[in-house]
This record gives C-alpha cells, sequence and structure tokens, in this order.
C-alpha cells in the first residue's frame, strides 16, 4: 500500500525547492555583480590612464609652445644686436675718417671727436630722388644747431650723406652729396653755422647700417650723418 504525502510535507517540499531557486539566482547575481564590478574598475582605469596620457601630452605641447616664443624671441633679439654691432662698426669707421680729413686739413684745434648725430629718415626724410627737406628734418636740424650754441664749442662738422643701394652707384654718390649739401645751406642759412665750419661728403651706397636686401634696411641707410669734431 502506498503511502500519500500529507499536505504539511507537500508544502515544505515545495518551500525546500523555492529556497534552493532562490539561493541559484542570488549566487549568479553575486558573481554577475562581481563580474561587472571588476569590468567597471577596469573601465575607470582605463579612463583614467587615457585622460592622464592626454594632459601630459598637452603639457608637452603647451611647453613646446613656450620654447618656441622663447627661442623666436631670442632670435630676433640676436637680429637686434647684430644690427647694432654693424651700426655701430660703420659709425666709428666713418667718425674717424672723419677726424683723419680735418685734421689733414687743418680743421681742428684740439683734433677730437665729439659726437655723431644720425639723421635717418626717421627724422630728416627725402623724397624718391630729392634732396628736399621736410618739416621734420628741419626741426630736426633745429634741435642739432641748438645743442651747438648751448655747448658754445669751437667745433667743425663734417655732413655726410648716404643711401641706399637702389639705382647706379655713380648717381647714388651723387645723391648723397646733393643731401648733405642740403643740410649745410640749411644749417647756415636758418641757423647761422659758419660755412668753414661745416664740411660735406658722400658716401653714397658704400656704408649701409642695414641690409638692403629689405624695405626697412633701405629706409635706414637713406640717412645724414653729422660728425662733431673739435
Amino acid at each position: 500500500m502506498t503511502t500519500q504525502p500529507t499536505p504539511t510535507a507537500s508544502r515544505s517540499a515545495r518551500l525546500s525547492h523555492a529556497l534552493q531557486s532562490i539561493g541559484i539566482a542570488a549566487a549568479v547575481a553575486i558573481v554577475a555583480t562581481g563580474c561587472a564590478s571588476r569590468g567597471f574598475v577596469r573601465s575607470s582605469a582605463a579612463d583614467e590612464r587615457l585622460e592622464t596620457t592626454r594632459q601630459i601630452e598637452a603639457s608637452q605641447q603647451e611647453v613646446m609652445g613656450e620654447v618656441e616664443e622663447v627661442q623666436s624671441q631670442v632670435d630676433r633679439q640676436g637680429q637686434r644686436i647684430d644690427g647694432l654691432d654693424r651700426r655701430t662698426e660703420e659709425l666709428s669707421k666713418t667718425a674717424q675718417e672723419a677726424l683723419q680729413r680735418a685734421q689733414e686739413a687743418g680743421k681742428l684745434a684740439q683734433g677730437q671727436f665729439v659726437s655723431e648725430t644720425l639723421l635717418t629718415q626717421d627724422a630728416l626724410t627725402f623724397g624718391l630722388e630729392d634732396a628736399t627737406i621736410d618739416e621734420k628734418g628741419k626741426q630736426a636740424l633745429a634741435e642739432f644747431a641748438e645743442q651747438l650754441y648751448a655747448e658754445n664749442e669751437n667745433v667743425f662738422i663734417e655732413i655726410q650723406g648716404h643711401t641706399d643701394s637702389s639705382g647706379d652707384p655713380a648717381y647714388n654718390r651723387k645723391l648723397g652729396l646733393e643731401r648733405a649739401e642740403a643740410v649745410r645751406l640749411h644749417l647756415r642759412a636758418e641757423h647761422q653755422v659758419p660755412l668753414h665750419r661745416m664740411q660735406v661728403i658722400s658716401y653714397g651706397e658704400t656704408s649701409p647700417i642695414a641690409p638692403n636686401d629689405t624695405r626697412e634696411g633701405r629706409r635706414q641707410n637713406r640717412r645724414v650723418s653729422l660728425v662733431v669734431l673739435k
């Protein structure tokens, strides 16, 4: 005779089976959560490494940009220094030549170099193939004459005309002389500087203070120098 399970036993069996199913599901969920957590950790670490790499690259680019800017400034400063060195050499050369000429001509009492005033196109502007002094140039010459009278010394002035390298060398020498002569006549007529205390000479294009291969360089080379000796 077969024994039939009691209702209580059936309920207990079903409850036990349900609990087992819940336990299995919970275990699966825990395992899945653990896997997801490890995946999230790995993903977060990768993202952090990528962001760190990006920051390092950005910093490197910023530093390289600053280095290039500093190098550019150094290069520009070096060019200015080179230009000043060339200018100093040229001024010293022409001043010494003026001193020698004045000594040979017996124009000096002491045979000393006093000063050199450079009138570039910033202060004394000549038009193309022109030797006319404009108003700005006249003002510069007035200041020069005022300084001469303030010092009240028995000086000799050599007025040197210069040009850029555009055009024929012979023509440039003539143009430089015309500009120097225009300055001499202006100093005599407007500021009563004695003619015998002034002498003109043209260097033409032969004594540049800047490269003639740029517009700015040519502008600087179109100038008049006033060398004061005593």
